[in-house]
């Protein structure tokens, strides 16, 4: 298990973003509607995002070098592969398992302003 999470921490952040549009825009959401979860999550704004995805930073240095993760993130709950977020003892893992829930709802056609529970 172990030797699991680490091999997704040492991916790129880079690698994985293409997954996510592609998610939503299979559902008719769109990349920008992607990059402002993820901007609301993480702190970043649309400059350092691309720096990030440019540099091919990997997941671990992705969320450790986040401006902020949003106060309202642990009011994601609900299961993703098979986990409860709310429940995932692992900081970084539970991170990137937000992000998960989170273009999960958005390509379930969930409201803006409901993914980013405001």
């Amino acid at each position: 298990m172990k030797s699991n999470i680490e091999r997704v921490y040492k991916m790129s952040f880079a690698g994985v973003y293409p997954h996510y549009i592609q998610k939503a825009e299979k559902k008719g959401r769109t990349k920008e509607e992607v990059d402002e979860i993820i901007r609301w999550l993480t702190g970043y704004d649309q400059t350092s995002l691309q720096r990030q995805l440019d540099n091919k930073t990997n997941i671990e240095n992705f969320f450790a070098e986040a401006p902020q993760i949003h106060p309202n993130a642990s009011k994601i709950t609900g299961v993703i592969c098979g986990y409860r977020v709310e429940d995932i003892e692992d900081k970084l893992m539970q991170q990137v398992r937000y992000l998960d829930k989170l273009i999960d709802e958005l390509a379930k056609g969930k409201a803006m302003e409901k993914i980013l529970r405001q």
